[in-house]
């Protein structure tokens, strides 16, 4: 119980962490700081497309699912639980793409609010 438990809680932290990392850079327009967290994360993910890395959240997951006598993932996180699932196999390119593209779209924004921090802010009326 304890270890499909853990194993469903990894799953559900690893959706959390695609989902930050994909538009995560739009929480530094408020909180500059996060920048930080988000460069790191981003070039991670960015990393496990590129050079084939694999994700130490994946391997957590396989190793409860096994301890819990379950077959682990056959493939990684994304092939198993978005690919053929979420979105046809032959738009994995374009997502990739686009959630590149969501990640420098969240980072331009982030620069332009930093350096014209007067023009960002939006006053509220009287």
């Amino acid at each position: 119980m304890v270890f499909r438990v853990l194993a469903e809680a990894t799953m559900t932290v690893h959706f959390a962490f695609l989902v930050y990392v994909v538009a995560g850079g739009f929480l530094a327009w408020r909180w500059p700081w996060a920048i930080w967290p988000h460069l790191v994360l981003a070039g991670w993910g960015f990393s496990t497309i590129v050079f084939g890395l694999d994700c130490p959240l994946t391997a957590l997951e396989n190793w409860a699912r096994h301890e819990a006598g379950e077959q682990g993932l056959r493939t990684g996180f994304i092939d198993t639980y978005l690919t053929g699932v979420v979105y046809p196999e032959r738009y994995t390119a374009l997502l990739q793409m686009l959630a590149g593209l969501v990640v420098l779209v969240s980072w331009t924004g982030f620069l332009i609010r930093r350096r014209h921090p007067a023009r960002a802010r939006v006053t509220a009326p009287n």
